[in-house]
């Protein structure tokens, strides 16, 4: 048995090359949603903080939406395409329950160390605040823009302000909307509109509200088709930090909405049908209990607690992944890239791809096989 680990330790890359090549993407959408828990995803909404009305300001509406004593029919209410779509066609990692782990590798446990961990492949040690800082890392957006297949074909569209200097905008040149920024109008009405109705917001914090960087980012899909699009959601971290698990729950509902409706999108346009991977995931956890949901730091218990769902060609339809596992972020970057045929090299680290590790059903002993990403 030693030596069939060794071999698969050695032979893995080889087969997740092989695995791919039939079937790999030709474009990849990663979308996050901030600070959104594990406990949400995977069991839905939480007992005690939908019935608190410290937390919760109608708490009877709140269940009528989103509880269940069912935790399979509760998720299921919060994130239909999750356990509808996802998890039938797809894979979805890190329900602690089960002992499938997802989590940051990065010491800090928030915003700005969770995204460069993400899209460099590097949990760096040095503290970058979330701030208007730009990023001394380079990030795999940055990479596959300087590629010939993806050059000019790649874009981000956040609603936290601070992604035009975590992607390092100046450095990259990747066209990179973010927070207020307005939009290209030329000849595109729905633009005019998103501009005219971002002008007429008076308070404008550093988040801007993720119905309208979804339409922006949409509207740009649409006329531009892109190859490889980041989007960023950010309401779900700032209802927590509110202490509004009511308002959480319903952003995470529209971020669900949103994945959804993208999703059908991609499949109804001949450019992205059977050809796009989305890659849906967040930056940090939050605390694990009723005292400590709305908090995240390095002394947070369960800040670094994440979670990752994935769906498209490459994505071997597994569901939920139930298995005794642990994955790091700073795996994510390079996974990106080997879906793409291409190798993330740079000059700081980074974490080598996803490789997965599953009990075949039916068979007597543990045998390995190889996802495809």
């Amino acid at each position: 048995m030693k030596l069939i680990h060794l071999l698969t330790f050695i032979l893995a890359p080889f087969i997740f090359q092989a695995q791919i090549s039939p079937s790999k993407p030709q474009n990849i959408f990663i979308i996050t949603t901030d600070g959104f828990r594990w406990q949400e995803v995977f069991t839905g909404a939480d007992s005690i903080l939908i019935s608190s009305a410290k937390y919760t300001t109608d708490t009877a509406l709140t269940k009528d939406m989103y509880w269940d004593d069912s935790m399979e029919e509760r998720r299921k209410k919060l994130m239909p395409f999750f356990w509808n779509v996802i998890a039938k066609k797809g894979q979805l990692y890190g329900n602690r329950l089960l002992n499938n782990r997802v989590n940051m590798k990065n010491v800090y446990k928030f915003s700005y160390p969770g995204y460069n961990e993400l899209f460099t492949g590097f949990a760096d040690y040095y503290l970058t605040p979330n701030a208007a800082i730009n990023n001394r890392n380079v990030n795999i957006l940055e990479y596959l823009n300087a590629q010939p297949s993806y050059s000019g074909k790649v874009a981000a569209f956040s609603s936290w302000n601070i992604f035009p200097y975590i992607l390092n905008e100046d450095r990259s040149k990747l066209p990179v909307n973010s927070g207020y920024e307005m939009l290209t109008e030329d000849s595109l009405v729905t633009n005019q509109l998103i501009n005219k109705v971002q002008e007429n917001i008076t308070t404008k914090k550093h988040t801007r509200y993720d119905m309208l960087t979804y339409l922006s980012a949409r509207e740009y899909i649409k006329t531009q088709h892109p190859k490889v699009m980041f989007l960023g959601m950010g309401e779900t971290d700032e209802s927590a930090h509110g202490s509004r698990y009511d308002a959480y729950l319903q952003q995470a509902a529209m971020f669900d909405k949103i994945i959804g409706e993208l999703w059908y999108f991609v499949q109804t346009d001949p450019f992205y049908k059977d050809n796009t991977t989305f890659i849906i995931t967040t930056d940090h956890g939050r605390g694990n209990n009723a005292a400590s949901w709305n908090k995240h730091s390095p002394f947070t218990k369960g800040s670094g607690e994440t979670w990752l769902a994935m769906i498209g060609p490459g994505i071997t339809a597994w569901g939920e992944m139930k298995e005794k596992q642990q994955t790091y972020a700073n795996q994510l970057a390079s996974t990106i890239a080997i879906l793409l045929g291409v190798k993330f090299e740079t000059s700081h680290p980074v974490a080598k791809p996803m490789i997965l590790q599953k009990k075949i059903a039916g068979s007597g002993e543990t045998t390995t096989a190889v996802s495809l990403y």
